[in-house]
């Protein structure tokens, strides 16, 4: 049997309209070169790429594995599910902890303890986690 590929009309034009826009984001880019110094971007890009590879990735993966052997089967989606919402609000809010936007003349610019916040999402996500956890593992099979 042969692997199937890309094929028809469809798949052709959505690949011909994806590079149509990499190439106008390219060029906006290289235009205004003094705004979105490239040299800075491609580090960024490339930068992001490894850190992902190299750290991020394994760490999930050694992360999954040991969920896998410590947590019993009946909890482990609603732990798996803390877990990647964990993750991703972190990630979301690591910016406005870190305090990047703020501006020492204007203090609307970042109102709020977003360190606060954080901790607080995150003890209501696991608060809920471990409701779910504790009926998931005392009702009946």
């Amino acid at each position: 049997m042969s692997e199937p590929g890309p094929s028809g009309r469809l798949f052709w034009a959505s690949a011909a309209a994806g590079w149509a826009v990499i190439a106008w984001g390219l060029r906006g880019i290289l235009q205004h070169s003094l705004d979105t110094r490239p040299a800075n971007l491609a580090k960024f890009v490339v930068g992001g790429a490894l850190l992902h590879d190299l750290f991020v990735a394994p760490l999930v993966i050694v992360a999954g594995v040991a969920l896998a052997r410590a947590v019993p089967g009946r909890a482990r989606a609603v732990v798996q599910g803390a877990l990647a919402i964990s993750g991703m609000v972190a990630l979301f809010s690591y910016p406005l902890v870190r305090a990047y936007g703020l501006a020492a003349h204007n203090p609307t610019s970042l109102p709020h303890n977003y360190t606060a916040n954080l901790l607080i999402v995150l003890g209501i996500v696991w608060a809920v986690a471990a409701g779910l956890i504790i009926t998931r593992l005392r009702s009946p099979a």
